[in-house]
């Protein structure tokens, strides 16, 4: 087909998202049926708004700088579109005679694509539909991890080492609250910091199990008479065994956003875990920190696979759709130890859904992680993860015996 390519950017910005544009951006202007290759700013509501930039202007020299750095270059939305929303889409694509549309994001984004593929063959219009994998959860079904994760899980490591050194040095409880509102794998991410086997997080909570608060206060006490302290990752979206967000239990007043989404960051949950230690164990040096956006863009702390895993999925994207007959979504598969491949998957397989950690990655006493899991993360985070030390306890005999 010829025609014009349009490329967007939806939801959370992450470490590599621009490395998927670039990647299909490059990619498309390779091609000569492609007449121009157009960006959305802002996403889906750039579409509607018809707020487009020209890349085919764009130098390829810059592009590679863009690539390189974190954040959403084309600017990011948290619209949700429905199906009049997608059809404004749709609309604008024909009137600008897109024929390709590669929309990069997670699960609302490949619904996107999916309606908005739909509703291209109702109206018999050729437009091709590719949705590019992104999303820091790592809660894309069909994917064995997804673009975005694997930096931010390294940041989550290297930042619960630090953590870690730090309380070792100064005992005491610490609580780190990660991203995760359904699924745990940034969170449990935490455990690839340790190295000692006293070292922490020793406690860790995931939306995969049901979190109970008088079983929480009896770990914590049970880690600091072992240790004399206890470091806890926790992800923001834990909840009871009633599906109920721990957040809205303790909380005084709820906060919702525009999809009705209880409002999980913003440093109100580690807050209260921190109160509820304090009142209910009473230990006085009791910290907690709220990772939130610091995790998704960290300049400085990006894997090198996670780079070229997401500058592939976009390249291949193009050649999915200039090569192949059908819409659908990019997905990862690992094969061997460490390689992938890449696939075409029916967008029905991964819209709208969500993937969650799978029980062998979960310990049975469902506060740790399993050595599977390590093996599964432990290649994804890339090449020259950091290293902590400790002296060697050479003690020296007591004269005074105090």
């Amino acid at each position: 087909m010829n025609g014009k390519v349009l490329v967007a950017q939806g939801g959370g910005p992450t470490a590599v998202i621009n490395q998927s544009m670039v990647g299909a951006v490059l990619e498309s202007r390779k091609f000569r049926n492609i007449e121009k290759v157009y960006g959305a700013f802002h996403g889906v509501r750039g579409i509607v708004q018809e707020d487009f930039l020209d890349l085919t202007q764009e130098t390829t020299h810059n592009l590679e700088l863009v690539a390189g750095t974190p954040s959403s270059a084309l600017g990011s939305t948290r619209d949700k579109p429905d199906l009049q929303y997608c059809q404004e889409i749709f609309k604008v694509l024909k009137a600008h005679e897109i024929g390709y549309f590669f929309y990069i994001g997670g699960n609302d984004s490949s619904d996107t694509v999916r309606i908005v593929s739909e509703e291209a063959r109702k109206a018999d219009y050729a437009l091709r539909c590719i949705h590019i994998p992104k999303t820091i959860d790592n809660d894309l079904m069909v994917n064995d991890h997804t673009p975005g994760f694997p930096s931010a899980a390294r940041f989550v490591a290297q930042a619960f080492m630090g953590a870690n050194l730090d309380n070792w040095a100064l005992p005491g409880v610490y609580i780190g609250v990660v991203m995760g509102r359904h699924a745990g794998f940034l969170t449990a991410a935490a455990a690839l910091g340790k190295k000692f086997p006293d070292d922490g997080p020793h406690l860790i909570y995931v939306p995969e199990r049901a979190f109970d608060i008088d079983k929480f206060l009896t770990a914590v006490k049970a880690t600091m008479d072992r240790h004399g302290r206890c470091v806890i990752a926790v992800s923001e979206g834990i909840a009871d065994e009633n599906h109920v967000p721990i957040a809205t239990k303790l909380a005084e007043e709820v906060e919702r956003d525009a999809h009705g989404n209880i409002q999980l960051g913003g440093g109100g949950l580690a807050e209260m875990l921190v109160d509820v230690i304090k009142k209910r164990l009473g230990y006085k040096r009791v910290r907690g920190d709220t990772f939130g956006y610091v995790q998704r863009s960290f300049v400085g702390c990006v894997s090198d696979v996670d780079q070229r895993e997401a500058r592939e999925v976009g390249e291949k994207a193009v050649q999915f759709a200039m090569w192949g007959d059908r819409d659908g979504s990019v997905t990862i598969h690992r094969t061997g130890f460490y390689s992938v491949d890449y696939h075409l998957t029916d967008l029905l397989e991964v819209a709208g859904k969500t993937k969650v950690m799978p029980d062998e990655f979960i310990s049975p006493c469902g506060t740790d992680v399993t050595d599977a899991f390590r093996m599964y993360l432990r290649p994804l985070l890339g090449s020259g993860m950091p290293d902590a030390y400790r002296l060697r306890q050479n003690k020296v005999a007591k004269i005074l015996g105090r």
